[in-house]
């Protein structure tokens, strides 16, 4: 029988578990276990793949529906808290889909921009040991900084939190441009926290395809002439968008989002001279983020491009939960419960 260190944690805005499965790789390279008390996903489909994957997990459909009073009946206590809480009213392309149909944006959205003081109540309440949250790179800048200020005053009331810092996907072994914010706390003091140094692994967009992808993903002659013209009556009336053509042999792709499931314009790739470029297969963007190939998901392809645009980047997760992980070590009042393992 081998004693192993047990590490609790929740996950909250799940999506389909990529923080999760961040948290448990890091873990196990460190010789923990990661012990996953509860989840909350709101998505019926991203709670389907969740499930394929996680079947014994807890589940909170929906976080706004535990009142404060209640969180410490309703959640677990844990070690550490993850959260990639919704992006879309901090985003570039959420903001301007919000500001083109009349709709509040930021903090102002109150469908999804408060949920970020759901996220603090229980921090405030349940007190971890640790917490990591993960937003769009745009957070830092949104309202010239001062949403985050007002996130950052809140946090370091109970929590010492160190400057956030924002890594990108590229630098950390995954051949995809994708800059995410971090942010960390900690309920005690250990010192400097440090934010992981980048990799600078080469890979390739190649290294993360299909051998042998369905024809289904090349584009009909309709489709892409059409994006063709769309891309020249674009240009002449000075907008930026149209469809990018990105090459295997590429040193990464443009940030894949949840929007790709439309008509992939954002990422085609190039087949050669005189072929319709073709649609990345949903497998091909699990792997960009860095989903193991174990990862399960039985959803339309329509879903499953969803779940991997607004997935989180696995590989530079895991390695600020090794960053994590390895300053809740520092001092060994604060860390763990130490269990059996079977």
């Amino acid at each position: 029988m081998i004693l192993m260190k047990k590490i609790t944690s929740i996950d909250l805005f799940a999506g389909v578990g990529g923080m999760r499965i961040s948290l448990s790789k890091a873990l196990k390279k460190k010789g923990f276990i990661d012990d996953c008390k509860l989840y909350s996903e709101i998505n019926v489909y991203s709670q389907q793949t969740y499930k394929e994957n996680f079947p014994e997990t807890k589940l909170i459909e929906d976080i706004k529906s535990v009142d404060k009073k209640d969180i410490n009946l309703l959640i677990p206590d844990h070690d550490i808290l993850l959260a990639g809480f919704p992006c879309q009213p901090f985003s570039r392309a959420g903001i301007s889909k919000r500001k083109n149909l009349k709709r509040a944006h930021g903090f102002d959205d109150k469908e999804q921009g408060d949920l970020f003081f759901n996220i603090l109540n229980i921090l405030n309440i349940k007190k971890p040991k640790a917490f990591i949250l993960e937003n769009v790179q745009n957070l830092k800048t949104y309202r010239n900084g001062i949403i985050l200020n007002q996130i950052l005053k809140e946090l370091r009331k109970n929590f010492f939190v160190p400057e956030p810092e924002v890594l990108n996907a590229q630098d950390f072994g995954l051949a995809q441009r994708r800059k995410r914010i971090f942010i960390v706390g900690f309920s005690k003091f250990n010192g400097e926290f440090k934010f992981p140094t980048p990799t600078y692994e080469k890979t390739l967009v190649k290294d993360f395809l299909d051998l042998y992808p369905p024809k289904k993903y090349i584009i009909s002659d309709l489709l892409w002439d059409s994006h063709k013209k769309r891309k020249i009556r674009n240009k002449k009336a000075g907008k930026g968008f149209g469809y990018k053509l990105t090459n295997p042999n590429d040193k990464a792709t443009v940030t894949i989002s949840a929007r790709y499931y439309k008509d992939g314009s954002e990422c085609l790739l190039y087949r050669g001279e005189n072929k319709n470029p073709r649609r990345l297969t949903p497998r091909e963007v699990f792997r960009l983020q860095g989903f193991p190939e174990s990862f399960k998901f039985s959803v339309s392809d329509l879903q499953a491009y969803k779940q991997a645009g607004n997935a989180v980047p696995i590989n530079v997760v895991e390695k600020v939960c090794a960053s994590v992980v390895s300053y809740l070590e520092k001092n060994k009042k604060n860390v763990l419960l130490i269990k059996k393992a079977s």
